[in-house]
């Protein structure tokens, strides 16, 4: 394809933005994906620049939520496996299932989790007591395993729904959560980057640029949430969840395909 000053100053500002809300709540594919499109990048190179960029962005957020402490590895690397089964897994099952079908069960599960943030405003502000080990990696594997087949059947959110599943089902705060939920997404997205590669699809002359502005972005935004804590993660997850319902929605109606 034909990159031109325009391609990066379409990708990279949107690509620093995904980052940065990417490393505070997840979602950020929802804003970094259509940003290539935008800029003329076909789907099939865009999907695999995307995955270059974001998993070298989420590698540095996973340190700098490492470096401060806030990952409980017995949590994220039982949920890392788990999320890698579980993507195979949904990549698999989703030439046979319908497409819509999902998408209309997320559309509806959406505003249900935002009214649970609305109504339950201590959600995730403090831990919990702890799970014994064997209950945490169990419960952990299990998440992993149940969002990446999310994330093999459709995709978007990723992070956001490991987060919460972390802080609701192990009583991790969100900031916590989240720094396990890096470790999850990390491993996924280093699985996909390498079948990418293989296959020729990613666009180094706009991934490097964009790896650059994601790395920037998770960077700022992974300070943010760590000094911010949990409050400010549960602010941006309104903003993610918001996001998903649009894209999903634009889905549904089948205005974008992506």
């Amino acid at each position: 394809m034909n990159v031109n000053i325009w391609t990066f100053v379409i990708v990279c500002p949107m690509i620093f933005l995904a980052g940065f809300v990417d490393s505070i709540a997840g979602g950020g594919g929802v804003i970094s994906l259509p940003a290539y499109l935008i800029a003329g990048v076909p789907i099939k190179l865009a999907a695999g620049t995307n995955k270059f960029a974001n998993g070298c962005g989420t590698a540095l957020a996973s340190y700098k939520y490492m470096k401060s402490g806030n990952i409980n590895w017995r949590c994220a690397l039982p949920a890392a496996a788990g999320s890698l089964l579980g993507s195979a897994a949904g990549s698999s099952l989703a030439v046979y299932m319908r497409e819509e079908l999902l998408q209309m069960v997320v559309l509806t599960a959406l505003p249900l989790v935002a009214l649970m943030l609305v109504f339950f405003r201590d959600f995730g502000k403090e831990e919990k007591p702890p799970k014994s080990h064997r209950e945490t990696i169990a419960l952990s594997g299990v998440i992993g395993m149940a969002i990446g087949l999310y994330d093999g059947l459709i995709g978007p959110g990723t992070g956001t729904f490991l987060t919460i599943a972390f802080s609701a089902v192990l009583g991790y705060s969100l900031l916590k959560a989240s720094g396990c939920a890096k470790i999850a997404n990390l491993a996924s997205n280093v699985a996909s980057m390498v079948v990418f590669f293989c296959h020729g699809d990613i666009l180094f002359s706009v991934g490097i640029p964009a790896m650059a502005c994601s790395m920037l972005g998770n960077y700022m935004g992974s300070r943010y949430a760590i000094q911010g804590g949990s409050g400010k993660i549960r602010r941006v997850m309104f903003l993610v969840l918001g996001l998903l319902f649009v894209k999903v929605g634009l889905n549904v109606l089948g205005i974008i395909d992506f």
